[in-house]
């Protein structure tokens, strides 16, 4: 019985039940593919009560910090809600700043992955949108390593995160 209460207090919900929510019911309102969710959501992870982040940020869900967020336990569907409105503000800026109609569906996923974690703020005038822009995917896609740190510090996660946006981004390229 105590590993039960142990569980329960931890808060943790499943990213692959939340992704599957969003294919099924919101598949029309994002680009972001299958692959480009798992990325996010396995970076993030996913929990239904509120937590402060490394950052010190309270986030909720899948990296979920916009709007208000309630002391309280949230629901996969609202878990699913609340991560589209965040995906679909990573995407709206890698359109607007990154040329992403342009772009190919793994350099797109990789960008909006990273543009979730950093933030349109920072990125809109990175090295790597410049370089989107120019179409010069390749170069854009070595820029993702660069950003591993956070508060000036190198973070083994946002390492082992941005080698997996740097393969898919490197996915759909021919590079031979």
């Amino acid at each position: 019985m105590r590993n039960l209460t142990k569980i329960a207090t931890t808060a943790i919900c499943s990213v692959s039940a939340i992704i599957g929510i969003v294919l099924t019911d919101y598949n029309d309102d994002i680009r972001t593919s299958k692959q480009g969710l798992e990325i996010i959501g396995n970076a993030e992870s996913c929990r239904n009560q509120p937590y402060y982040c490394p950052a010190n940020i309270l986030t909720v869900g899948i990296g979920s910090t916009t709007g208000t967020i309630e002391q309280r336990a949230y629901s996969d569907e609202e878990i699913a809600a609340r991560w589209v409105t965040d995906i679909k503000h990573a995407e709206q800026c890698v359109n607007q700043y990154a040329s992403g109609a342009k772009l190919p569906q793994s350099v797109f996923d990789a960008t909006v992955s990273i543009t979730f974690n950093v933030g349109c703020s920072k990125m809109k005038t990175s090295t790597m949108y410049r370089y989107l822009n120019n179409g010069t995917y390749p170069s854009a896609c070595d820029e993702l390593p660069r950003w591993n740190k956070s508060a000036g510090k190198v973070l083994n996660g946002l390492v082992i995160r941005r080698e997996k946006e740097r393969e898919l981004c490197l996915l759909d390229l021919n590079l031979s």
